[in-house]
């Protein structure tokens, strides 16, 4: 089957098909009368793959690792779930810092509101933001 094709049936765009091609995530064979790149079956379930790869949050650098492990007869399983494992730990960092955030942008505008606007005349950038206390 060709690009078209392939992206129809896996539903993204002949892009991604292309993209997927280049850095190795599909091995397509040329088609010899006019060297287009041909996929078969497979590649469909290859990319619906990769895309919930992706859904889950691995890179695709990561699927690629798992991908060739599969290929070369390896089992990716553990890889996989220790690199969402991992992923888990370092998201609930990142929403708890998000939280933080958005707890101290409350604090701030609450206090904020209490507050006048400085005058243009003043040396100060803005006088709400260098009333901030150093947290």
């Amino acid at each position: 089957m060709t690009v078209i094709e392939l992206a129809r049936l896996a539903e993204v765009t002949p892009d991604v098909i292309r993209y997927y091609a280049r850095i190795g995530l599909l091995k397509p064979s040329r088609n010899a009368v006019n060297n287009y790149m041909q996929f078969c079956r497979e590649d469909v379930k290859c990319v619906r793959f990769i895309r919930r790869a992706q859904r889950l949050g691995f890179s695709l650098a990561e699927i690629v690792d798992i991908i060739e492990t599969s290929r070369n007869g390896g089992s990716p399983c553990r890889m996989v779930r220790e690199t969402l494992g991992r992923r888990i730990e370092e998201n609930g960092r990142a929403l708890a810092e998000l939280v933080a955030v958005q707890n101290r942008m409350e604090h701030t505008l609450a206090q904020w509101q209490q507050m006048l606007d400085g005058s243009p005349g003043e040396q100060a950038l803005c006088s709400l933001i260098e009333a901030m206390e150093e947290t």
